[in-house]
């Protein structure tokens, strides 16, 4: 267990590998509740979402999911988050656990003019996610929510392991799975629930470590380490998540002038060539000069690779270059690779 933004946290149960590979081969649950959540309504709710957040928001239909970003006027993150669109005028954001408090002091000042009420409403959902080839078989032994409709990206109400409960068919894993919001004091309930029915299935409860190395797998960013205040959506590989199509939103003059010039370092993946893991932070060199950093890095256990995401000079992005990575005054080479790492079979 470790501290994280204010709660206890499981760094592994079994072992990072043995988890890992559950959730690939079959599946394992998380305990997310440190994720937090704010709720935007009101009759000026949408345009409030539209100007905060660089993804168009008024392509969501009710019951919908999109990735999106919190940009700054430099068009850097002040968060990545997921939109809910819960019913015409009311949305739901859910963010990073480090950064709830900031994140809603920062909308709360910037949709202060705009006709809608906020709520961080975080103490009133935990959040479950069960992930891997067998969580829809898993989840349907629970609910009787007709899970198949359920298209990727999409949620629905219903009650799970009979807990009143939000189902959304996402994850952090690089895997088909839900994120399961229910009422704290059900949370326990429903996880012991599905930790029994997915018995057969060999589910097992996974920790920290084990959901860091399958998103790193699926090259999905980490805020703090591969994206944060300091890095623009562009830069970090992101362009899809901006909607050029809406006339304003915060950040967009940058990251418009970013799309027509090019940016000067841009976030990519490599694999490592020489013995050596690239961890968090090592210098990244070529022709004995520093470049760039590693911003995430491991030996996954699924690939059986050590692999990493680093920013470095756009010209030197070009998949295959070869780069070398400082871990601990020894250079290993490595080389330019695309993403994401893994991808599954659909």
């Amino acid at each position: 267990m470790v501290s994280f933004a204010n709660w206890e946290m499981p760094v592994e149960y079994s072992g990072v590998i043995k988890e890992h590979l559950a959730v690939r081969s079959s599946a394992g649950i998380f305990d997310v509740s440190h994720m937090g959540e704010i709720e935007i309504a009101g009759g000026e709710a949408l345009k409030a979402v539209q100007r905060i957040s660089s993804n168009n928001a008024s392509r969501l239909k009710v019951g919908q999911v999109q990735y999106s970003a919190l940009t700054t006027l430099n068009g850097t993150f002040v968060d990545d988050i997921l939109i809910y669109r819960l019913s015409g005028n009311h949305f739901m954001f859910v963010v990073n656990a480090a950064n709830t408090e900031k994140d809603y002091s920062w909308i709360s000042e910037q949709i202060k003019e705009y006709s809608a009420a906020i709520v961080n409403s975080s103490s009133r959902y935990a959040l479950i996610a069960l992930q891997g080839p067998s969580a829809l078989k898993i989840l349907e032994q629970t609910t009787g929510i007709d899970l198949i409709p359920l298209k990727y990206y999409w949620f629905t109400h219903g009650e799970v392991a009979n807990a009143r409960a939000i189902v959304s068919r996402t994850g952090y894993t690089g895997e088909d799975g839900f994120e399961i919001f229910v009422q704290p004091n059900q949370a326990e309930g429903v996880w012991n629930t599905l930790l029994e029915v997915g018995k057969n299935a060999k589910i097992l409860p996974c920790g920290l470590a084990a959901r860091d190395t399958l998103r790193l797998e699926a090259a999905m960013r980490l805020y703090g380490n591969d994206i944060d205040e300091t890095t623009s959506v562009l830069e970090a590989g992101l362009e899809w998540i901006v909607s050029w199509e809406k006339p304003s939103f915060i950040g967009r003059e940058v990251l418009e002038r970013q799309k027509n010039t090019g940016t000067e370092r841009q976030l990519v993946g490599f694999e490592m060539i020489d013995p050596g893991i690239a961890r968090h932070g090592y210098e990244v060199r070529q022709d004995g000069l520093q470049i760039g950093a590693v911003t995430s890095g491991t030996k996954t256990p699924y690939l059986n690779k050590a692999i990493g995401m680093a920013y470095i000079p756009t010209g030197l992005a070009k998949v295959g270059t070869e780069l070398e990575i400082d871990i601990r005054g020894r250079l290993a080479k490595a080389k330019v690779t695309s993403l994401p790492f893994y991808k599954r079979n659909r």
